[in-house]
C-alpha cells in the first residue's frame, strides 16, 4: 500500500479508538474536515463503509469492527519493516529481548553472546499493555510474556508456571494470616481486570457481590502496590514480581484456589533469524533462571 493509504489506515484505527472525529483529528494534528474525507476515501477503497454516525455519536459499522484488528496488525508490521530496514541500513546485527516484570532476560542475552559475539542485544521492560504490541511493531524481537496473551501474527510457546500471591496492606486484617482464602479476598476490590483474575470473579459471583469493570486499571507494578498500600483494594501479582518489589508496608501471601501465572516466549510468527532462533532455544533451556525469585533465592544472606 502506499504511504498514503497506510496514513487513511492510521487514521481509521485512530478514529476506531476515540470514536469521535473531533478528538481522533486532534490527536492526528488535521483539520476535522481532512480527516473526514480521508475516511470517505478509505471506505471507497475497501467498498464498505467503516462508521455510523449519528445524533447519538459515532461508531463502527458490523465491517469496520472486523477489518480494525487487520488494520491494526498493517500499522504494526510497517512500523517493524521500517525498524528493521533502519537497523540493516547500519550494517549490524541486533536482537531485543523484551522481559515483564519479575523475569530475567540476562541469562538468554548471556548465551546470545557467547554465541554470536558481534551481535548487539538489548532489553526493554514491557507491560500488561505493550508486551505484544512491541512484539508486533518490531520493537522487541523475543519476548518473556505472561499468558495468555493474543497469539494473531504471534508464534507462542509456554515455558514455565509460577503461583500467585494476593498483595494487601500489613495492616489489613487478613494480613496475618499464612493463607487465604478466595471468598475471603474477594470481599476486597480488584486492582486489575476481573478478566486477569476469574477465580476473584467467581468468588464475587458466588457471595452475591457485584463485579465491577473500571474503564482502566493501573499497568504498572508500582501504581498497583501504591493503591495496595493506600487500602484501595487487592492486587494478585506472580510470586517473582511480588518478592521483587517487596516493601515494608505490604504482605504477599498465598491463596487457596488461585491458579498460577504462566509465562511464555514469544516472537513474530514470519520471523526465524539464526539468532532468534537461539534465543529461543536458550529461553526453553535456561527456564529455571529467567525469574528474579530465583536470583534471590541465590542471592548472599537470602536463607
Amino acid at each position: 500500500m502506499s504511504e498514503l493509504s497506510l496514513r487513511r489506515v492510521e487514521y481509521f484505527v485512530v478514529v476506531a479508538a476515540e470514536l469521535n472525529f473531533g478528538r481522533a483529528a486532534e490527536r492526528l494534528h488535521v483539520t476535522q474536515p481532512v480527516l473526514s474525507r480521508q475516511i470517505a476515501l478509505l471506505e471507497r477503497e475497501l467498498g464498505v463503509p467503516l462508521f455510523e454516525r449519528s445524533s447519538r455519536g459515532t461508531s463502527l459499522t458490523e465491517a469496520g469492527r472486523e477489518l480494525l484488528p487487520d488494520a491494526q496488525a498493517m500499522l504494526q508490521s510497517a512500523a517493524a519493516l521500517q525498524r528493521r530496514g533502519r537497523q540493516a541500513a547500519r550494517g549490524t546485527q541486533r536482537l531485543v529481548v523484551g522481559f515483564m516484570p519479575g523475569l530475567l532476560a540476562t541469562p538468554i542475552l548471556q548465551g546470545l553472546r557467547a554465541a554470536f559475539p558481534a551481535l548487539d542485544v538489548s532489553t526493554v521492560r514491557t507491560g500488561w499493555d505493550d508486551q505484544v504490541e512491541t512484539i508486533l511493531d518490531g520493537r522487541v524481537d523475543l519476548g518473556l510474556v505472561r499468558l495468555p496473551v493474543p497469539t494473531r501474527g504471534l508464534t507462542v510457546r509456554p515455558l514455565f508456571a509460577e503461583h500467585r500471591l494476593a498483595v494487601l496492606p500489613r495492616t489489613h486484617p487478613l494480613a496475618d494470616r499464612s493463607e487465604l482464602d478466595m471468598d475471603a479476598v474477594a470481599e476486597l476490590e480488584l486492582l486489575q481486570s476481573p478478566d486477569a483474575v476469574p477465580e476473584w470473579r467467581e468468588a464475587r459471583r458466588r457471595r452475591g457481590l457485584p463485579v465491577s469493570v473500571a474503564p482502566s486499571y493501573p499497568h504498572e507494578v508500582e501504581v498497583k502496590l501504591e493503591q495496595v498500600a493506600l487500602g484501595l483494594g487487592v492486587a494478585f501479582l506472580p510470586a517473582s514480581t511480588a518478592r521483587f518489589y517487596s516493601r515494608p508496608d505490604l504482605i504477599a501471601t498465598e491463596v487457596t484456589g488461585l491458579g498460577p501465572s504462566e509465562v511464555g516466549v514469544a516472537w513474530a510468527a514470519r520471523r526465524r533469524s539464526e539468532p532468534l532462533m537461539r534465543a529461543v532455544e536458550l529461553a526453553h533451556a535456561l527456564r529455571t533462571s529467567l525469574t528474579t525469585e530465583r536470583v534471590l533465592d541465590e542471592a548472599p544472606g537470602s536463607h
